[in-house]
């Protein structure tokens, strides 16, 4: 088997894999010889993503916990992805806001996981790639939903990690910082009307001012670093969290 085919004879799961992120990590992992099953509320875009790649599409609300627990979570691969944003200051946050957002960022991976994992271990083989944040490990003002779920989401990592690690199981995150999708082109747009700014200063000068390198990546550098993570050159990275953030964190 070549190099680039290890993931032949695996199934992978992508969260999230009708746009942004979750598409592109849905064709590199099919471009690594996966079987993908692509994960949406978005039917229509779920399906034309799972045709383009060769895999199979699954409508469902992922904030619907009993529809994930009847999802088929025999998997080899799991890539928790879909997430959404919320920005307002904490004593104005909706309650009801914060709770679905850390029902869908966090109790979902938690319940896809749990799903998954048995499946795993009794293969003696697993990958586990959380799409994390810059929010997973510092924070911003305004996101508290967002935060909260991510930072969670590297604990839930952590401990998948270690307790899949005699079974063949690893568990990692991918932080990137801002990346070219259409919910970040969304809030670009908004704040380049509020600040009166051109789109491009708002990305340098607004959302990416705490970085060294003031461009969005492309989420096919997403992609790639998840399929590094499902590679045999990752076999002993676990636990761990892949920051790709122009130097972000650095400070």
């Amino acid at each position: 088997m070549a190099s680039t085919d290890f993931l032949a004879g695996r199934r992978a799961l992508v969260t999230g894999g009708a746009s942004g992120i979750g598409r592109a990590c849905a064709a590199r992992l099919a471009q690594s010889g996966a079987a993908v099953v692509v994960v949406d509320r978005d039917a229509d875009g779920a399906k034309a993503v799972a045709d383009q790649v060769g895999g199979a599409a699954v409508a469902v609300d992922l904030s619907d916990l009993d529809a994930i627990d009847a999802l088929d979570l025999d998997v080899d691969v799991l890539v928790n992805n879909a997430g959404i944003q919320h920005v307002a200051p904490v004593h104005e946050f909706p309650p009801d806001r914060f709770s679905f957002i850390l029902r869908l960022m966090l109790e979902a991976p938690f319940r896809l996981a749990r799903g998954a994992l048995p499946h795993m271990y009794e293969r003696g083989w697993g990958r586990l790639v959380h799409i994390s944040s810059v929010h997973g490990i510092r924070a911003s003002a305004y996101k508290s939903a967002y935060v909260t779920a991510k930072h969670g989401l590297e604990g839930l990592s952590k401990v998948i990690a270690l307790e899949g690690a005699e079974h063949g199981v690893t568990s990692n995150c991918v932080n990137p910082a801002y990346v070219r999708t259409p919910l970040v082109e969304g809030q670009i747009a908004d704040q380049a009307r509020a600040h009166g700014l051109s789109e491009d200063e708002v990305v340098e000068q607004v959302m990416l001012a705490p970085a060294a390198i003031r461009r969005l990546i492309e989420p096919g550098e997403v992609a790639e670093a998840v399929a590094y993570l499902c590679s045999p050159a990752a076999a002993s990275v676990t636990g761990s969290s892949l920051v790709m953030d122009g130097g972000w964190s650095a400070h």
